[in-house]
């Protein structure tokens, strides 16, 4: 057996790869400080402005929240009420986007039925959905002392 390093395999290493790589394989580097802040919220925008484009159940909340908001300032009794009023509005607009994020996530991980993915999404909703009783517990509270006080 011919056992001189011609005839060897050549060991799949780092080195023995193309050291050129395409932009599109080489990660972006981490910015910092107000780059890195600036970044941040152009993705964040850019969630919300999908989000806003590609879901009813967001666009619907979203115009609903708009409406309440300056309810909030007649119900509202203290500045501490009015941030309890409008963070349960935002509540329902978080839960909303991360179950917005899940269903993407299940739907990317495939199309075919599966009982988890199922659960993933059933769960998502019901977060939603509670999400949306605190928010009708909190504006209908007000809403009840603000009339009989």
């Amino acid at each position: 057996m011919n056992t001189t390093p011609s005839s060897r395999k050549a060991a799949h290493t780092p080195a023995s790869e193309p050291l050129a790589k395409s932009a599109a394989q080489i990660p972006p580097l981490k910015t910092r400080g107000l780059a890195r802040f600036y970044h941040a919220t152009r993705y964040s925008l850019q969630g919300l402005k999908t989000a806003y484009q590609t879901e009813p159940a967001f666009r619907y909340e979203t115009w609903c929240a708009l409406a309440l908001l300056p309810a909030a300032f007649w119900l509202a009794s203290s500045p501490l009420h009015w941030a309890l009023l409008i963070s349960s509005l935002l509540f329902v607009l978080i839960m909303e986007l991360i179950n917005t994020a899940i269903e993407a996530i299940v739907d990317r991980a495939g199309r075919e039925y599966h009982e988890l993915a199922g659960l993933a999404k059933d769960l998502g909703s019901a977060a939603v959905l509670f999400a949306l009783f605190i928010a009708l517990l909190c504006w209908g509270s007000s809403l009840w002392s603000r009339l009989l006080v």
